[in-house]
This record gives C-alpha cells, sequence and structure tokens, in this order.
C-alpha cells in the first residue's frame, strides 16, 4: 500500500481534493440560491445557480445520455493513458488527477441530478464550476509540460568500423 500511494499519491490527493471542492461547492450552492438566482444581483464577478444539460459552452444541450457516456469512456481514456506513463512526475501526476476529478464531477452530477450544476458567473464567459476549471487546469498543466519538455538527443553510436578509430567522436 505505501510503495502504492508513494507512486500514485499526487494523483490521489489532487483527484481527491479536487472533487471534494466541486461537490461540496455545488452543494452549497444548490442550498443557499435558488435556480436561477445570483449573488451579489450585479457585478463582473457572481455566483449564479444554472443547470447545465449540455457540455462546455452549453453545447449540446439536453443530451445526458450521450454525455454521461462520453464522460465514462473519457475517464476510462485518462486512466489508461495514466497507466501508459511509467514514471509520471509531479506535475504530470498532478494534471491528470485534475482532469479525472473534473470529468468524475461532472458525471457525477449528471448520474444524480440529471444536469451538472454550474455557478462560476465571471463577465462574459459562459457559467461554469471546479471540475471545469480543474479539467481546464490540468489541460494546461499537461499542455505545459509536453510544450517545455526538452527533446531527448539520440544516443551517439559508441562502435566504430575498425580501422575507423581515427574518426571516431
Amino acid at each position: 500500500m505505501v510503495a502504492f500511494l508513494g507512486r500514485h499519491g499526487v494523483a490521489i490527493l489532487a483527484a481527491l481534493l479536487a472533487f471534494t471542492a466541486d461537490q461540496v461547492s455545488k452543494l452549497a450552492v444548490v442550498l443557499t440560491l435558488a435556480r436561477g438566482e445570483s449573488w451579489p444581483e450585479t457585478g463582473f464577478f457572481r455566483f449564479t445557480h444554472v443547470w447545465n444539460t449540455g457540455s462546455a459552452f452549453g453545447l449540446f444541450g439536453g443530451q445526458n445520455l450521450v454525455l454521461t457516456a462520453a464522460s465514462i469512456v473519457g475517464i476510462g481514456v485518462l486512466l489508461l493513458f495514466y497507466r501508459s506513463q511509467a514514471n509520471g512526475g509531479v506535475w504530470a501526476q498532478t494534471s491528470l488527477g485534475l482532469m479525472f476529478a473534473g470529468a468524475c464531477g461532472n458525471l457525477a452530477d449528471r448520474i444524480t441530478l440529471g444536469h451538472v450544476t454550474d455557478f462560476i458567473d465571471i463577465g462574459p464567459w459562459y457559467i461554469f464550476n471546479l471540475a471545469d476549471a480543474s479539467i481546464v487546469t490540468g489541460i494546461a498543466i499537461f499542455s505545459a509540460l509536453v510544450l517545455l519538455a526538452r527533446p531527448r538527443r539520440p544516443a551517439l553510436a559508441t562502435t566504430t568500423v575498425p580501422g575507423d578509430e581515427e574518426y571516431a567522436d
């Protein structure tokens, strides 16, 4: 068990923290604000309780069954990808943990409520939740890892042809 936590602890911690924060924040909004209600009523940053039956940016509204199936497939792909990462560092584990938590948070809503609870309302942006923010943050971290990774140079040949020693590096 210790070895398992040592190898996957960062991913598990990131996933548990993000999932818990998402579910607790959604519950607080449901218990505090009526659907469609905002607090404060006006302003650039508000909490607005809305139900999203679609995907990101409100696309595919009313397609809960299809989006539930897509979420399950997406979570499976994330798990397979995570398993393929033999030595995922702290940032890779964090990014994948955040993406996993976000997908699971919204999937939990779809299964239990038939919609996703969104509430973070910033200016002209679409209203979103902490699960959405976890997914986007995880993607941003992973993208930075990929873009900033140093390309590995191929190993130089260490064998020489007899008689060509004078040309060897």
